[in-house]
């Protein structure tokens, strides 16, 4: 790194904000993708707009590439300094800066804490409805970027539904307002394209985004299974049947072996072959017919019990299973590759079938933990990278299970996104023509490239196509 970029940084934003030592930049190789970790240049952070804007403009006048950051919890590698450039972490800015209960709609810097939002909301009757996983760690900029799921989004999707309006700071360092808090309006939905495009069209430093009511009840069932087949047969019923639960969760048997011996352990019996988590919600004299659908649904498929949460406790102590599966599976090795993957929920039992089928071939250790409600799987393997025969049948494995999907009619990432993980798996769904308008798009935004340059758009397969002067328009390449 330049001494002229470095002295401009610590101008902006002071020397304790600007890390450039071995250890600080260590704990920013990589985000929860721990494959092909990339040191940095430096990590600065920002407390504001401004300060943002300042750090872009004055990487772009010494051609330095900057990649956004959060809390790190992405699981694709997009936040990854694929090019050692300058990372720009968000986590600073973190502060509500509006809730508006009227208009169920509050405004928020990036680095605010997923679960910390619905926290500030509740006593108004109010949630911020996207749920992932990690969202006591994530922050809403993150879930903008990669446009993250949860458990709850067979019934209020992800954060691309919760999104209004956006401010951001472009990649020529100038900051525009998109959509607004009435979320209609005249024109392009630029929300919708920038919500999911990874930090590759700018840098998002606000977001207003819309609240939810809490519901007037809420009902948890654990459902034990003797295996994952007959749980996902079970899914197709509750589907069919009409009723929408918020949540259709399914843990297997190896994660509750493992959540079980770990600190989430939440008493679930390990001779289950599986566990389907159903959540209900809304109002109280709607909600006893729809349990008896789900009990005639689960019986139908020979569930071996259903149990039904008694009080709050309880139900928390469902959901500890589920929501610390990924944190219980470090116990089983050093390394663990959270995959992600949608299909048609028919196809979830020969989906499930075919992924055991290839992890077993690979000798790989798999566990599989998913949103079953919308058919996005998440097969958990278990590895230890610096083992190099086993990393490469960890990659060969999430290639096949990856075109298994496709095959059925699936995508290649749910909630994820596509990073560098799978930007290279983006041809089993995209041609060069599909994949032209989405480089457009990005080249419009980012003409120089350096905005988290090598995410998304593949760079091998396609990489005359991803060239913006091949293409036929002045710009400078991607490469």
């Amino acid at each position: 790194m330049s001494a002229a970029l470095l002295a401009r940084l610590r101008e902006i934003v002071g020397d304790d904000r600007c890390l450039t030592r071995e250890g600080e930049l260590f704990a920013y190789e990589c985000d929860g993708l721990t494959l092909s970790p990339k040191r940095p240049l430096a990590v600065v952070l920002p407390v504001s707009a401004e300060e943002v804007a300042a750090i872009v403009r004055a990487c772009r006048a010494l051609g330095a590439s900057f990649v956004p950051r959060g809390a790190g919890t992405g699981l694709s590698g997009g936040a990854h300094a694929t090019e050692g450039g300058i990372l720009i972490e968000c986590s600073r800015m973190n502060r509500i800066l509006e809730i508006d209960a009227e208009n169920r709609v509050a405004v928020v810097q990036p680095g605010v804490v997923n679960a910390e939002l619905s926290a500030a909301v509740a006593s108004l009757g109010l949630f911020y409805a996207p749920d992932p996983s990690s969202q006591q760690a994530c922050t809403i900029g993150g879930n903008v970027a990669e446009n993250s799921g949860g458990p709850h989004t067979l019934k209020y999707g992800t954060t691309t539904n919760h999104v209004l309006a956006l401010e951001m700071v472009l990649p020529d360092g100038s900051v525009q307002r998109f959509g607004n808090r009435i979320g209609e309006g005249p024109g392009f939905d630029f929300v919708g394209a920038i919500v999911g495009s990874e930090g590759t069209l700018g840098i998002v430093t606000e977001a207003t985004v819309r609240l939810t009511a809490i519901p007037q009840a809420v009902e948890t069932l654990l459902v034990l299974f003797e295996d994952v087949v007959a749980a996902c047969r079970a899914v197709g019923r509750i589907i069919r049947s009409g009723v929408v639960p918020a949540a259709l969760e399914i843990v297997d048997r190896r994660t509750i072996e493992a959540v079980e011996a770990s600190v989430y352990a939440a008493g679930l019996p390990t001779t289950a072959g599986a566990v389907l988590i159903v959540e209900l919600d809304g109002l109280p004299v709607n909600l006893t017919g729809e349990i008896e659908a789900i009990r005639a649904a689960c019986e139908a498929e020979h569930c071996q019990a259903i149990e039904i949460a008694r009080d709050e406790a309880e139900r928390k102590r469902f959901w500890r299973a589920r929501k610390g599966a990924f944190g219980a599976m470090g116990r089983l090795a050093p390394d663990l590759y959270v995959h992600d993957a949608v299909v048609p929920r028919i196809h979830l039992p020969a989906i499930l079938a075919k992924v055991c089928e290839i992890c077993d071939r690979h000798r790989l250790k798999l566990a599989n933990v998913f949103h079953a409600g919308d058919g996005n799987l998440h097969p958990n393997i278990c590895f230890d990278r610096r083992d190099p025969d086993e990393l490469a049948r960890v990659m060969a494995a999430g290639k096949e299970i990856l075109e298994a999907c496709v095959a059925v009619g699936g995508v290649i990432t749910g909630e994820h996104g596509v990073g560098v993980e799978k930007r290279d798996y983006m041809h089993l769904v995209f041609g060069a023509a599909d994949l032209d308008p989405m480089m457009r798009l990005r080249d419009a935004f980012n003409p120089d490239g350096l905005c988290n340059p090598g995410k998304i758009i593949p760079t091998t397969r396609f990489c005359v196509e991803s060239n913006p002067k091949a293409r036929g328009y002045d710009a400078v390449p991607f490469e």
